[in-house]
């Protein structure tokens, strides 16, 4: 047998990516426990709204999360009436709306301004504007209560429309600008070589591409002012006027007595107009500004 044929193979080293891992690399703990965590989070969420469900079809509802033993639906039947549910929606819809709807007016106006023009006290009033929003609705609602007397504006309804949307309005006006930045000044000079004011390059331009901006402060806006309870709570004295935020409060009785099947029921129903809101423009929040090409040319 020659030397050559006598020699060992020479063996190679493994590189890292042939090398074997071990069972629990760091990489797979560092993923099980990101995991671990949104599960913990996703049960936080889950378990209220397992609670919600099944309690609203539980005529025995309690505290605890657990199958009702025979499903019913007597706690919708109990709260579907004009003076629990249907009166108060209405109320709700009607300050809610109107004030959402004088909030997205504002905003665009206000906005506009800031997004167009230059000048130094621009960034100080966005800021001023940014600090506002940072008081609590309930360090000052004595002043507003005590101003409110003073105007005859208490118990009104288009005077608590008028104190939500100016509470909302300093945020509605960061977001419109910053969706109003996106929306490129040469499709308004256009407007402005063709003869357009200032006003209809804004209502006719500038507001149709920025569609899912407006949509966003929209929805913010409304939800905001629909959970909304001390306000309506301090400023509306007449149960008929109170919307369905403070129409809650009557589900909690006194010493601690609660009647958690129907409560359920009604925050069930209490839920669903916003769901409806979102289901139905939610198309409008998955594009861009539809600009659509309008800059070619």
């Amino acid at each position: 047998m020659s030397a050559l044929s006598a020699r060992p193979a020479r063996t190679w080293p493994r590189s890292a990516k042939s090398r074997p891992r071990p069972a629990w690399s760091p990489r797979l703990r560092r993923r099980l426990a990101a995991d671990a965590a949104l599960l913990v989070v996703a049960a936080a969420f889950l378990l209220p709204l397992a609670w919600l469900v099944l309690a609203s079809i539980d005529s025995d509802a309690t505290l605890r999360v657990s199958a009702p033993g025979a499903p019913t639906m007597e706690n919708f039947s109990a709260v579907w009436t004009d003076e629990i549910t249907f009166t108060p929606m209405l109320n709700s819809l009607l300050l809610c709306g109107g004030a959402t709807v004088l909030t997205v007016a504002c905003a665009a106006l206000a906005a506009y301004p800031l997004s167009r023009f230059r000048s130094r006290i621009v960034r100080p009033y966005l800021l001023t504007v940014l600090f506002t929003t940072c008081l609590p609705i309930t360090a000052i609602m004595v002043p507003v209560y005590g101003l409110f007397v003073q105007v005859d504006l208490v118990d009104t309804m288009y005077g608590t429309a008028l104190f939500l949307a100016a509470s909302q309005l300093p945020f509605a006006i960061w977001l419109m600008k910053n969706f109003m930045d996106g929306v490129p000044v040469i499709l308004e000079e256009a407007a402005w070589t063709d003869g357009a004011s200032w006003l209809q390059s804004l209502t006719r331009v500038i507001l149709p591409l920025m569609g899912p901006g407006i949509t966003v402060v929209m929805i913010y806006s409304f939800i905001m002012m629909w959970g909304n309870f001390f306000v309506p709570f301090m400023l509306l004295l007449s149960p008929e006027q109170l919307p369905a935020s403070v129409s809650i409060f009557t589900f909690f009785g006194n010493y601690g007595q609660v009647v958690y099947g129907q409560l359920a029921a009604f925050s069930i129903l209490y839920s669903t107009p916003v769901l409806l809101l979102y289901v139905l423009i939610s198309r409008r929040l998955g594009g861009g500004f539809a600009l659509g090409g309008a800059v070619k040319g």
